[in-house]
């Protein structure tokens, strides 16, 4: 492990601030939007658990800077390449709704994809692509990135 603040709970983090700054500055949501949005959180942490879990069955990193031991391709990861990104998603959208910043909600999981996508994404799947120049490029075309 690198010793770096860049890694994706840091991004989530400030979008979340970001999330709760626009729940207290735009018109609030609706009060029956907390529990879907608590809902959502709940969903995020579950997958990314379970993602994290079959990566460490399989002997491989959970650093995204990280060199990969192994291509992991069932569990979660049989329905999206990045199931820990993807509760990440699912966590940021929650807050957003918690929050009352409904209307921001989507604009925010937008950017959050692209950071996420520039900055840890691309590179891993280089580093996959290195690695596994048999199997992941076959994985990369039955597995969507996101779902």
């Amino acid at each position: 492990m690198r010793l770096t603040a860049d890694y994706p709970p840091i991004w989530l983090a400030g979008f979340a601030g970001a999330a709760w700054l626009f729940g207290r500055v735009l018109p609030p949501g609706p009060d029956w939007l907390v529990w879907p949005g608590r809902l959502l959180v709940a969903l995020g942490l579950l997958l990314m658990a379970w993602a994290a879990v079959t990566m460490m069955r399989a002997r491989t990193t959970v650093d995204p800077h990280g060199a990969p031991r192994a291509l992991v391709t069932g569990g979660p990861f049989a329905m999206s390449r990045n199931p820990i990104y993807l509760g990440d998603i699912l966590i940021l959208l929650g807050l957003s709704l918690s929050f009352g910043a409904w209307i921001a909600a989507l604009p925010l999981a937008w950017g959050f994809m692209r950071v996420i996508s520039a900055r840890f994404i691309t590179p891993e799947e280089a580093r996959l692509s290195a690695a596994f120049p048999a199997d992941f490029p076959q994985y990369k075309a039955r597995t969507g990135r996101w779902i």
